[in-house]
Protein backbone atom coordinates (compact mmCIF):
# COMPACT_ATOMS: atom_id res chain seq x y z
CA UNK A 1 0.00 0.00 0.00
CA UNK A 2 1.47 3.32 -1.03
CA UNK A 3 -0.07 5.23 1.87
CA UNK A 4 1.83 4.48 5.06
CA UNK A 5 0.06 2.40 7.66
CA UNK A 6 0.63 5.33 10.01
CA UNK A 7 -1.54 7.57 7.83
CA UNK A 8 -4.73 5.52 7.61
CA UNK A 9 -7.04 3.90 10.13
CA UNK A 10 -10.38 2.12 9.76
CA UNK A 11 -13.04 2.91 12.35
CA UNK A 12 -15.98 0.52 12.83
CA UNK A 13 -18.87 1.92 14.87
CA UNK A 14 -21.15 -0.36 16.93
CA UNK A 15 -20.39 -3.45 14.83
CA UNK A 16 -22.34 -6.51 15.98
CA UNK A 17 -21.54 -9.29 13.52
CA UNK A 18 -18.24 -11.09 14.14
CA UNK A 19 -18.07 -12.10 10.48
CA UNK A 20 -18.10 -8.43 9.48
CA UNK A 21 -15.37 -7.51 11.94
CA UNK A 22 -13.28 -10.42 10.71
CA UNK A 23 -13.90 -9.61 7.04
CA UNK A 24 -12.98 -5.96 7.57
CA UNK A 25 -9.79 -6.95 9.40
CA UNK A 26 -8.86 -9.41 6.66
CA UNK A 27 -9.41 -6.76 3.97
CA UNK A 28 -7.13 -4.43 5.91
CA UNK A 29 -4.48 -7.13 6.02
CA UNK A 30 -4.88 -7.67 2.25
CA UNK A 31 -4.05 -4.03 1.56
CA UNK A 32 -1.34 -3.49 4.17
CA UNK A 33 -3.40 -1.61 6.73
CA UNK A 34 -3.44 -2.59 10.40
CA UNK A 35 -4.90 0.35 12.34
CA UNK A 36 -8.37 -0.94 13.26
CA UNK A 37 -10.40 1.10 15.74
CA UNK A 38 -13.67 -0.19 17.18
CA UNK A 39 -16.25 2.13 18.74
CA UNK A 40 -18.52 0.37 21.28
CA UNK A 41 -18.39 -3.01 19.51
CA UNK A 42 -20.66 -5.85 20.61
CA UNK A 43 -18.36 -7.74 23.00
CA UNK A 44 -19.20 -11.34 22.02
CA UNK A 45 -18.86 -10.43 18.33
CA UNK A 46 -15.35 -9.10 18.86
CA UNK A 47 -14.35 -12.23 20.76
CA UNK A 48 -15.66 -14.51 18.02
CA UNK A 49 -14.00 -12.39 15.31
CA UNK A 50 -10.58 -13.27 16.71
CA UNK A 51 -10.75 -16.53 14.77
CA UNK A 52 -11.03 -14.80 11.36
CA UNK A 53 -8.60 -16.35 8.88
CA UNK A 54 -5.83 -14.00 7.82
CA UNK A 55 -6.85 -11.24 10.26
CA UNK A 56 -5.19 -12.25 13.51
CA UNK A 57 -2.45 -9.60 13.44
CA UNK A 58 -4.91 -6.77 12.69
CA UNK A 59 -7.35 -7.87 15.39
CA UNK A 60 -4.53 -8.26 17.91
CA UNK A 61 -3.69 -4.55 17.44
CA UNK A 62 -7.32 -3.36 17.33
CA UNK A 63 -8.17 -0.54 19.73
CA UNK A 64 -11.54 0.04 21.41
CA UNK A 65 -13.04 3.48 22.02
CA UNK A 66 -16.13 4.76 23.80
CA UNK A 67 -17.04 7.31 21.14
CA UNK A 68 -16.36 8.40 17.58
CA UNK A 69 -14.81 11.60 18.95
CA UNK A 70 -12.22 9.58 20.87
CA UNK A 71 -11.52 7.25 17.94
CA UNK A 72 -10.71 10.11 15.53
CA UNK A 73 -9.05 12.49 17.99
CA UNK A 74 -5.63 12.23 16.34
CA UNK A 75 -6.94 12.31 12.75
CA UNK A 76 -6.70 15.37 10.50
CA UNK A 77 -9.22 14.08 7.95
CA UNK A 78 -12.29 12.10 9.00
CA UNK A 79 -14.33 10.52 6.21
CA UNK A 80 -17.70 8.94 6.90
CA UNK A 81 -19.08 6.25 4.61
CA UNK A 82 -22.58 5.48 3.40
CA UNK A 83 -24.96 5.72 0.45
CA UNK A 84 -26.56 8.98 1.75
CA UNK A 85 -29.58 8.08 -0.40
CA UNK A 86 -32.10 8.01 2.43
CA UNK A 87 -31.15 11.28 4.05
CA UNK A 88 -30.14 14.81 3.23
CA UNK A 89 -26.64 15.08 4.72
CA UNK A 90 -25.34 18.45 5.86
CA UNK A 91 -21.82 17.62 4.66
CA UNK A 92 -20.53 16.97 1.12
CA UNK A 93 -20.86 13.55 -0.48
CA UNK A 94 -17.88 12.43 -2.59
CA UNK A 95 -17.95 9.28 -4.73
CA UNK A 96 -15.20 6.74 -4.13
CA UNK A 97 -12.99 7.38 -7.21
CA UNK A 98 -12.60 11.07 -6.35
CA UNK A 99 -12.56 10.36 -2.61
CA UNK A 100 -9.56 8.05 -3.05
CA UNK A 101 -7.71 10.85 -4.83
CA UNK A 102 -8.57 13.34 -2.10
CA UNK A 103 -7.34 10.96 0.61
CA UNK A 104 -4.04 10.53 -1.23
CA UNK A 105 -3.68 14.30 -1.73
CA UNK A 106 -4.41 14.99 1.92
CA UNK A 107 -1.58 12.73 3.00
CA UNK A 108 0.72 14.06 0.26
CA UNK A 109 0.18 17.59 1.59
CA UNK A 110 1.92 16.82 4.89
CA UNK A 111 2.64 13.10 5.38
CA UNK A 112 4.40 13.53 8.69
CA UNK A 113 1.28 14.89 10.44
CA UNK A 114 -1.65 13.66 8.33
CA UNK A 115 -3.82 10.78 9.49
CA UNK A 116 -7.04 9.80 7.77
CA UNK A 117 -9.91 7.93 9.42
CA UNK A 118 -12.39 5.96 7.31
CA UNK A 119 -15.50 5.59 9.49
CA UNK A 120 -18.03 2.81 8.87
CA UNK A 121 -21.37 2.60 10.68
CA UNK A 122 -23.22 -0.37 12.11
CA UNK A 123 -24.67 -3.04 9.86
CA UNK A 124 -28.26 -2.12 10.74
CA UNK A 125 -28.36 1.65 10.38
CA UNK A 126 -25.00 2.89 9.13
CA UNK A 127 -23.70 6.14 10.60
CA UNK A 128 -26.17 8.33 12.46
CA UNK A 129 -26.36 12.07 11.87
CA UNK A 130 -24.66 12.59 15.23
CA UNK A 131 -21.77 10.34 14.20
CA UNK A 132 -21.53 12.06 10.81
CA UNK A 133 -21.07 15.36 12.63
CA UNK A 134 -17.49 14.25 13.34
CA UNK A 135 -16.75 13.78 9.63
CA UNK A 136 -15.63 16.34 7.04
CA UNK A 137 -17.43 14.55 4.21
CA UNK A 138 -19.12 11.29 3.23
CA UNK A 139 -17.53 8.74 0.93
CA UNK A 140 -20.08 7.02 -1.29
CA UNK A 141 -19.38 3.81 -3.18
CA UNK A 142 -21.18 3.97 -6.55
CA UNK A 143 -23.68 1.12 -6.50
CA UNK A 144 -26.86 0.13 -8.30
CA UNK A 145 -29.85 2.24 -7.33
CA UNK A 146 -31.87 -0.93 -6.84
CA UNK A 147 -29.48 -2.22 -4.17
CA UNK A 148 -27.26 0.52 -2.75
CA UNK A 149 -26.41 -1.21 0.54
CA UNK A 150 -23.15 -3.15 0.79
CA UNK A 151 -21.90 -5.70 3.29
CA UNK A 152 -19.60 -3.99 5.81
CA UNK A 153 -16.58 -6.18 5.12
CA UNK A 154 -16.99 -5.74 1.36
CA UNK A 155 -17.30 -1.96 1.74
CA UNK A 156 -14.04 -1.80 3.71
CA UNK A 157 -12.29 -3.91 1.06
CA UNK A 158 -13.57 -1.80 -1.85
CA UNK A 159 -12.53 1.47 -0.19
CA UNK A 160 -9.04 0.26 0.71
CA UNK A 161 -8.55 -1.20 -2.77
CA UNK A 162 -9.50 2.11 -4.40
CA UNK A 163 -7.12 4.08 -2.18
CA UNK A 164 -4.30 1.59 -2.69
CA UNK A 165 -4.68 1.59 -6.49
CA UNK A 166 -5.22 5.30 -7.01
CA UNK A 167 -2.31 6.84 -8.88
CA UNK A 168 -0.05 9.14 -6.95
CA UNK A 169 -1.23 12.78 -7.06
CA UNK A 170 0.42 14.75 -9.82
CA UNK A 171 2.88 17.44 -8.81
CA UNK A 172 0.46 20.35 -9.29
CA UNK A 173 -2.34 18.84 -7.22
CA UNK A 174 0.03 17.61 -4.52
CA UNK A 175 1.60 21.07 -4.28
CA UNK A 176 -1.84 22.60 -3.90
CA UNK A 177 -2.59 20.22 -1.01
CA UNK A 178 0.79 20.85 0.63
CA UNK A 179 0.97 23.71 3.18
CA UNK A 180 3.47 26.51 2.72
CA UNK A 181 6.93 25.80 4.08
CA UNK A 182 7.17 26.88 7.70
CA UNK A 183 9.69 26.55 10.50
CA UNK A 184 7.10 24.61 12.47
CA UNK A 185 5.44 22.21 10.04
CA UNK A 186 3.02 21.03 12.71
CA UNK A 187 1.59 24.56 13.02
CA UNK A 188 0.52 24.45 9.38
CA UNK A 189 -1.07 21.05 9.39
CA UNK A 190 -4.81 20.51 9.33
CA UNK A 191 -6.51 20.54 12.72
CA UNK A 192 -7.02 17.13 14.30
CA UNK A 193 -10.29 15.77 15.60
CA UNK A 194 -9.23 16.48 19.18
CA UNK A 195 -8.42 20.12 18.36
CA UNK A 196 -11.77 20.57 16.66
CA UNK A 197 -13.52 19.09 19.68
CA UNK A 198 -11.73 21.53 22.01
CA UNK A 199 -12.97 24.37 19.81
CA UNK A 200 -16.49 22.94 19.83
CA UNK A 201 -16.46 22.54 23.62
CA UNK A 202 -15.23 26.05 24.36
CA UNK A 203 -17.70 27.59 21.90
CA UNK A 204 -20.51 25.64 23.56
CA UNK A 205 -19.43 26.88 26.99
CA UNK A 206 -19.42 30.49 25.78
CA UNK A 207 -22.87 30.13 24.25
CA UNK A 208 -24.29 28.58 27.41
CA UNK A 209 -22.87 31.29 29.67
CA UNK A 210 -24.06 34.06 27.36
CA UNK A 211 -27.62 32.76 27.46
CA UNK A 212 -27.71 32.21 23.71
CA UNK A 213 -28.73 28.57 24.11
CA UNK A 214 -32.13 27.51 25.33
CA UNK A 215 -33.49 24.14 26.42
CA UNK A 216 -35.26 23.83 23.07
CA UNK A 217 -32.41 24.92 20.78
CA UNK A 218 -29.30 23.75 22.63
CA UNK A 219 -28.94 20.33 20.98
CA UNK A 220 -29.66 21.67 17.50
CA UNK A 221 -27.18 24.54 17.82
CA UNK A 222 -24.53 22.18 19.14
CA UNK A 223 -25.02 19.90 16.12
CA UNK A 224 -24.92 22.82 13.69
CA UNK A 225 -21.77 24.24 15.28
CA UNK A 226 -20.02 20.87 15.08
CA UNK A 227 -20.92 20.60 11.38
CA UNK A 228 -19.58 24.12 10.81
CA UNK A 229 -16.29 23.38 12.58
CA UNK A 230 -15.83 20.05 10.79
CA UNK A 231 -16.49 21.55 7.35
CA UNK A 232 -14.06 24.44 7.81
CA UNK A 233 -10.52 23.99 6.44
CA UNK A 234 -8.89 24.84 9.75
CA UNK A 235 -5.22 24.40 10.56
CA UNK A 236 -3.94 23.74 14.07
CA UNK A 237 -2.64 27.29 14.17
CA UNK A 238 -6.05 28.72 13.27
CA UNK A 239 -7.78 26.61 15.91
CA UNK A 240 -5.37 27.90 18.55
CA UNK A 241 -6.12 31.46 17.42
CA UNK A 242 -9.88 30.90 17.77
CA UNK A 243 -9.44 29.18 21.12
CA UNK A 244 -7.49 32.16 22.41
CA UNK A 245 -10.34 34.53 21.51
CA UNK A 246 -12.99 32.27 23.03
CA UNK A 247 -11.00 31.86 26.26
CA UNK A 248 -10.77 35.63 26.60
CA UNK A 249 -14.52 36.05 26.02
CA UNK A 250 -15.31 33.28 28.47
CA UNK A 251 -13.05 34.83 31.12
CA UNK A 252 -14.74 38.19 30.66
CA UNK A 253 -18.25 36.74 30.88
CA UNK A 254 -17.39 34.81 34.05
CA UNK A 255 -15.89 37.96 35.59
CA UNK A 256 -18.99 40.01 34.79
CA UNK A 257 -21.23 37.24 36.16
CA UNK A 258 -19.27 37.07 39.41
CA UNK A 259 -19.46 40.84 39.92
CA UNK A 260 -23.18 41.13 39.28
Amino acid sequence: MTISDENLCVVLVATRNPLNIGAAARAMSNFGSSRLRLVTPFGPALERAQSAVGAASVLARAEEFASVADAVADCTLVVGTGSASRRNPAIPVVELPEAAVQVREHVAGNPAYSRVALVFGSEKRGLSNTELNFCQWILRIPTSAENDSMNLGQAVAVCLYAIACTNKPDAARAAKARPEAHEDARAETRASGAERERLQGLLQECLELSGYLTRDTGALVQSQNRQLIQSAELSSQQVEHLLGMLRKMLWKMKKVASES
